[in-house]
């Protein structure tokens, strides 16, 4: 009985020492040159993925073999979908928005897009952007930030941005299509819904009374612990998200009347949250053409002349060391995590929700 003990302690100290080493080895990763591959250089300095790409382009390009590159992979979804490499042609960039738009999750990776739009600006053989989007959409600062990165696309580089519209393309998803200059949709797609969730609040106090719980949280400032599930939401406090939720509408309005060319009046009768179909958005103004994937390319070859598409699709690879990572996370930051889990629905107000 005393070896069984001592074998299951043993493998039990094992395990721990394996998944620590495994920690330790990954941030003290050398290249080539044996120099080391510092992460928390990384975590400090966010063009630090960037910079090291640019010096290893050519070496690391798909070389999902080697450490770096399952590192650079994990980071950035499949790292070979980086079709740019060996183009050598005109061609338009059809990157692909899946998911909930959120700052990284299995479907949606913000710096992975935002890297896929400069890669496209600075390469002088882009002739463009398709934007192929499927998204029920997501939080407003990753939304307005995928925006803004498609303007500047447009505003350096002198070409244009086009959209198509899959199955579902609404709040996030449509906010986003704004900085288009055209935008399709498919026959059977949903979108609009314009309109912001400012979060939600659980008041669980009559419960922790039954229960007989007493729960006090110490703060500075009346407002503080605003929207916890141990405190009744007041009336300033609803005026106080309100008044968030409105400033974000008046953001997200303004951007689509000034995207479609429409009075303000108009696109705020529109914008009340609900969606449409493709139909109903081309009729009122929301959408430019009903069409399929292929007519939409067809019209953009007409528009940027002899082209090919090339197609970027983030992809999550679930590996151990994406579990680790995703579980550390965690644990460094439960709340936030707990929240994106939860969406919106969460009992603190963390994130504003097209």
């Amino acid at each position: 009985m005393k070896h069984k003990k001592g074998l299951i302690i043993f493998i039990i100290i094992a395990g721990i020492s394996l998944i620590l080493g495994s920690f330790s080895l990954v941030s003290k990763i050398k290249d080539k040159f044996g120099r080391p591959f510092d992460l928390s250089e990384a975590d400090s300095n966010e063009n630090f993925y960037d910079d090291f790409e640019d010096e290893y382009d050519e070496d690391f390009s798909g070389d999902s073999s080697s450490a770096i590159g399952k590192l650079l992979s994990y980071k950035f979804g499949k790292y070979s979908d980086d079709n740019t490499r060996g183009v050598n042609e005109p061609y338009i960039s059809v990157i692909y928005i899946t998911g909930v738009i959120s700052e990284e999750n299995r479907t949606y990776n913000q710096k992975w897009l935002l890297r896929q739009i400069r890669r496209a600006k600075n390469d002088r053989n882009n002739r463009g952007i398709l934007l192929y989007i499927n998204s029920p959409g997501g939080t407003v600062y990753e939304s307005d930030e995928a925006y803004l990165a498609l303007m500047d696309y447009k505003k350096v580089s002198k070409r244009p941005v086009y959209a198509y519209f899959a199955s579902l393309a609404a709040s996030g998803g449509y906010y986003i299509a704004c900085s288009a200059n055209y935008i399709y949709a498919n026959r059977n797609t949903l979108t609009g819904s314009i309109g912001v969730i400012a979060g939600q609040s659980v008041d669980a106090t009559g419960l922790l009374e039954k229960l007989g719980i007493k729960m006090t949280t110490i703060t500075a400032g009346r407002n503080k612990n605003m929207g916890n599930y141990n405190a009744p939401f007041t009336a300033e406090q609803r005026a106080i998200m309100q008044s968030i939720a409105d400033d974000a509408y008046a953001q997200f309005t303004e951007i689509v009347a000034d995207s479609r060319e429409m009075p303000i009046e108009d696109v705020r009768e529109l914008a009340d949250g609900r969606i449409y179909t493709a139909r109903q958005a081309e009729s009122n103004g929301l959408i430019d053409e009903v069409c399929s994937f292929e007519s939409a390319k067809k019209d953009i070859e007409e528009d940027c002349g002899s082209v090919i598409f090339v197609e970027y699709k983030y992809h999550y690879e679930e590996n151990w060391m994406s579990f680790l990572s995703g579980t550390s996370s965690f644990i460094r930051n439960p709340e936030s995590s707990v929240y994106e889990l939860l969406g919106s629905s969460g009992a603190k107000c963390l994130y504003l929700y097209h």
